[in-house]
């Protein structure tokens, strides 16, 4: 949606990554990486927010989503009355207080498998931290590479999709160009992927070169078993200076502690705790 000036300083300093900046400015850098609060899991040092909300055409925007009109995705409702969240499973999964008897227990995320919104797609998102993408593009293919765990979807250029593939992490993505604009369909996401669409459904996204140092990038996401329409969305990739090494499975300390966690509670008598939020301590 598209906000003025005015509307923008209000958003821009009720958000929460900005409260945290405040709140954590008078710090040492050296006292940030102490991690002294332990009631919150990251402080600003490691955060990626970003200087400002996003612009396109020099117009500021309260929400990626441009179709519905009101900028919220158009979730079906549950019979509960609560919107069904991207993959009821995999939402589940995420946000739910899991189990820990084994890592496959654990969320695809924590077990490194796959990080859903904050990987390739289908939709690229942006989130706390990581949020690069390095675009590579040969005759045959376009490969996605997502600073984020370094997740890759690879999408095969003026080719025919084959009904009978199977399944994959970042869905089938057929590519093709309209002048300008790469042009891609993704469909047949893994069923337990945390994607904005469930296996039958469709995104057909546009990659469209706005400068040498922005591209336009563009979504429609179609799935009528998770949502009462289509959905638009669009958002600037703005050019960086490169991925970071992500090195998720090397040192991965928080499945073996989370799991042992679990023993020591189990040993106690007592119940696994609910995860501490990130934000904890930031005044509302």
């Amino acid at each position: 949606m598209i906000i003025s000036v005015e509307e923008r300083d209000k958003i821009f300093n009720k958000n929460i990554y900005t409260r945290v900046y405040k709140d954590e400015s008078a710090l040492s850098e050296a006292k940030l990486l102490t991690d002294a609060n332990p009631d919150r899991a990251y402080n600003v040092f490691w955060m990626d927010p970003g200087a400002d909300l996003g612009k396109i055409n020099g117009q500021y925007r309260s929400s990626w989503i441009v179709e519905p009109a009101n900028g919220q995705i158009p979730y079906i409702a549950s019979p509960s009355g609560r919107g069904t969240r991207p993959s009821d499973a995999a939402a589940e999964e995420q946000f739910a207080d899991l189990l820990s008897d084994n890592p496959e227990d654990r969320a695809l995320p924590e077990r490194c498998v796959w990080m859903g919104f904050m990987g390739p797609g289908p939709v690229l998102g942006n989130a706390l931290y990581n949020n690069n993408f390095q675009i590579v593009q040969t005759p045959d293919n376009v490969v996605i590479l997502s600073e984020m765990a370094h997740d890759v979807r690879v999408i095969a250029i003026n080719t025919t999709r084959n009904p009978a593939s199977l399944p994959k992490w970042g869905g089938d993505s057929i590519g093709h160009y309209e002048g300008n604009s790469l042009v891609v369909e993704t469909m047949n996401v893994m069923p337990r992927q945390n994607s904005f669409i469930s296996e039958k459904g469709k995104v057909i996204e546009r990659f469209t070169r706005m400068s040498d140092g922005r591209v336009l990038y563009q979504y429609t996401v179609e799935d009528p078993s998770k949502y009462t329409q289509p959905w638009k969305g669009e958002m600037p990739l703005n050019i960086s200076n490169g991925l970071y090494e992500y090195a998720c499975h090397e040192g991965n300390y928080g499945m073996s502690n989370l799991l042992s966690g679990a023993r020591a509670f189990e040993r106690e008598g007592r119940k696994n705790g609910v995860r501490k939020q990130i934000f904890a301590g930031v005044p509302e």
